[in-house]
């Protein structure tokens, strides 16, 4: 690793602290270094506040004249909640720029690179780039498209099941990968499931590390038959949750909407509701990522639907058997081997037991 890419590094560890807290904005960690030494670090901590670079200003304590930021990704040049970092860095005196991600975002594109450059300044790209663009895969999805990134996620044992032929599902995975689950709830702004897993399993679906923020719950339920006692709706006024149907009774809606929950009403596609519009329709709520926990039936949908943009399989070294126990994607299914939905860039890791296999959802075409 390059002295650049150390300090880069230490970057996109700082930008990972903003997890659950920035969102719809971007993960952002800067380093300030002045003669081989750190003096000052910063990152983006919460949506509305200061960007990284001038967090990392802040905490200097001498002078940066002459000095190199590093930052994971290109400094904004426009006014939003704060102001262009790229006014601050020149007011500071820094002199070289090291830049890990390009931003997608119109309203930057190069511009905050090209203000810099004009300006005298040193500008280095790409440094640890397919890292940085990895920390943010969820905002640039969302920048470009206006949608939610969606990480379909499930548990299942070693001969694909996500439950026992009785439905019984507590436990698969051991409490390691449980707990990695909750980060992610954390993380990602909604989480979403069908009717099927709220009879089933009566979730709460809030995220359960003190101080994490809860995801926006987001039920798929076409016909409305949401049960009104179930967690999900007994909650709702705590926890902000979204019946998605294709029922369009006011009287019907009424008694949940009473609750607490907010009602959207989507057309059907192919006897469910169309998913593709349900994310435009999340996009303009600003829900810029979904960790989809549902199951084979919803999953499969989704699938179908082009809406999944990654995958996330949890596996227990453990078997179920039983011809009828579930498994995580069910539906019609492939016909052929050939047919089936290719994963990229795929990653293994174990926690604790078991094993995380996760990897990018390849499309043979774009989604409509």
């Amino acid at each position: 690793m390059t002295v650049d890419e150390s300090y880069m590094d230490m970057a996109l560890e700082l930008a990972k602290r903003g997890m659950g807290a920035v969102n719809p904005n971007p993960l952002v960690g800067a380093v300030i270094v002045k003669d081989e030494k750190v003096i000052g670090k910063g990152w983006h901590e919460r949506f509305g506040g200061l960007h990284a670079e001038r967090n990392a200003l802040a905490d200097c304590k001498e002078s940066t004249e002459g000095a190199t930021i590093y930052v994971t990704l290109e400094p904004c040049c426009h006014y939003g909640k704060t102001p262009p970092c790229t006014e601050a860095i020149l007011a500071s005196g820094i002199r070289r720029v090291v830049i890990g991600s390009s931003d997608p975002n119109p309203l930057v594109a190069g511009k905050g690179i090209r203000i810099l450059q004009e300006a005298g300044l040193t500008v280095e790209t790409g440094v640890l780039k397919k890292e940085c663009d990895a920390l943010n895969a969820v905002f640039f999805h969302y920048i470009k498209t206006k949608r939610p990134y969606v990480v379909m996620k499930y548990a299942m044992t070693l001969d694909g099941k996500i439950a026992t032929a009785t439905g019984a599902s507590k436990w698969i995975t051991g409490e390691d990968a449980r707990k990695n689950v909750q980060k992610d709830r954390n993380r990602y702004m909604g989480i979403m499931v069908g009717l099927g897993t709220v009879r089933a399993d009566d979730p709460r679906l809030t995220c359960r590390i003190p101080g994490g923020r809860d995801p926006i719950r987001i039920i798929c339920d076409t016909g409305l038959c949401t049960p009104p006692e179930s967690n999900v709706v007994t909650t709702a006024h705590e926890t902000k949750t979204i019946l998605a149907t294709a029922c369009a009774d006011e009287a019907k809606h009424a008694p949940y909407r009473e609750a607490g929950c907010e009602i959207l009403v989507v057309p059907k596609k192919e006897g469910h509701i169309d998913l593709g519009e349900l994310m435009r329709m999340l996009g303009e709520q600003g829900i810029d990522s979904i960790l989809l926990e549902g199951g084979g039936t919803l999953n499969f949908s989704a699938l179908k639907q082009g809406i999944v943009q990654r995958v996330q399989a949890y596996i227990a070294p453990k078997l179920f058997g039983g011809a009828e126990a579930k498994s995580p994607v069910e539906g019609s299914g492939a016909v052929l081997p050939s047919d089936g939905w290719q994963l990229s860039d795929v990653s293994v890791r174990r926690i604790g037991a078991d094993l995380l296999v996760e990897g990018d959802v390849k499309y043979s075409c774009l989604p409509e």
